[in-house]
């Protein structure tokens, strides 16, 4: 028996990031979020998303019925899932690094791009399911068109944000507003 675990979100500029499990064989899904709160601060520096990912993983498996003894866990081999696999070896738990690709990483990128379109209001059409540089100027772009309103959601414990990005999305934020104001009648 095989379950895949996977994550969207932990590399995007903005919102919450998502873990998904999948029991290969009937098809469930979990999902699992860490809140943006989580990619800030002291919360980023303490390495609190990987705790939160071991804590969130642990109730996926409960919700799956993860079997130790007969069960094979296919991990994504993100980051994000450092602590797991510590937990993984301290347990005896049969994991393998993988590749994720199919149902699970679409179900779980789908997550990612509902949450940002329907919770965080992301209405650009360029917005898709592939992560990338691509994905980050569309969310650095929405970021930047409403920056004081929007700051809250970007995952500012990344390093780049702070040297970086923050400031090149205070200049955008205001050369918009002085173009809607040399557009105004």
């Amino acid at each position: 028996m095989t379950i895949e675990i996977d994550d969207s979100g932990t590399g995007d500029l903005v919102g919450n990031a998502f873990i998904g499990l999948l029991r290969k064989e009937n098809g469930h899904i979990v999902f699992k979020a860490l809140p943006v709160t989580l990619f800030k601060g002291e919360n980023w520096k303490n390495k609190k998303p990987l705790e939160k990912a071991v804590e969130l993983v642990k109730d996926g498996l409960k919700e799956l019925n993860f079997q130790k003894d007969t069960d094979i866990i296919h991990l994504c081999r993100g980051n994000i899932f450092d602590a797991l696999r510590n937990y993984f070896i301290e347990e005896g738990i049969n994991y393998e690094d993988s590749i994720i690709e199919g149902k699970l990483q679409d179900a779980v990128e789908g997550k990612l791009i509902a949450h940002l379109r329907n919770d965080l209001g992301v209405k650009s059409r360029s917005l898709t399911k592939k992560s990338g540089a691509k994905r980050f100027f569309v969310l650095f772009n929405w970021v930047c068109y409403n920056f004081y309103k929007r700051e809250k959601y970007v995952k500012s414990g990344f390093k780049k944000w702070n040297t970086v990005w923050r400031d090149r999305a205070i200049e955008k934020f205001n050369k918009i507003q002085k173009s809607k104001k040399n557009h105004r009648y």
